[in-house]
């Protein structure tokens, strides 16, 4: 009879796990038509509560803020301009985003990732040379012609470079409500408390006044 119950009782934890994983391997599927996010929800949950269906008009669907050219008049020379969840309240739960990147000449996306997303960018005007870099360091990388697209595999380490003699423009697609970035220099050397200059010197194997030197200039 105890064999039994341990047999059982394993089974189920087996049941129970593999269900887990089925079931946190991927985003859901939506279970209603649409879930326009209700931003003034004190709920807190993994992304958005429901807005009342009631409530929901076209304008939870629309944006129009790609449509003008971002500022790239900053220390790297560039504008994302995103059109995420945030921007547009209808994309809860449905898995994708947009953002819009310009880049005057000589300006970079630099290193960064999205964490919770694969991007693929369309390159509308200008020129780029794009790469991203695997879990084993190996680097890849493409200059691209205006039509071309690239895709960047999910939290991997990527970037863009405008190498072309006039400002470059592309729409990227993602593959979350909400993918998040991360830029490797600000996350490092602009960490809020910041990382301990011993740390980063070691690192990088850099001298703490070289780090120091580097800190000030992302204050």
């Amino acid at each position: 009879m105890a064999n039994r119950m341990i047999y059982f009782t394993l089974g189920l934890l087996l049941l129970i796990c593999c269900y887990t994983h089925n079931v946190m391997a991927y985003d859901p599927d939506p279970l209603q038509d649409f879930c326009v996010a209700d931003m003034a929800s004190k709920v807190v949950v993994n992304g958005f509560p429901c807005k009342n269906p009631m409530a929901v008009s076209a304008d939870d669907f629309f944006f129009q803020g790609l449509a003008q050219p971002g500022n790239t008049n900053n220390a790297v020379g560039s504008n994302v301009t995103g059109a995420n969840v945030m921007q547009i309240p209808g994309l809860n739960t449905m898995g994708i985003s947009l953002v819009r990147i310009d880049y005057a000449v000589g300006g970079i996306n630099p290193p960064h990732t999205h964490p919770r997303a694969t991007e693929i960018l369309f390159l509308m005007e200008g020129e780029l040379f794009v790469g991203f870099i695997d879990t084993n360091n190996t680097f890849f990388s493409k200059t691209l012609a205006k039509g071309d697209v690239f895709v960047f595999p999910k939290a991997l380490v990527h970037f863009q470079q405008n190498v072309g003699h006039e400002n470059a423009v592309a729409i990227a697609g993602l593959s979350s409500q909400f993918p998040g970035v991360q830029t490797i220099a600000n996350s490092l050397f602009a960490a809020n408390p910041p990382i301990p200059d011993s740390v980063l010197s070691k690192a990088f194997r850099i001298s703490e006044k070289v780090v120091e030197f580097i800190k000030a200039k992302f204050m």
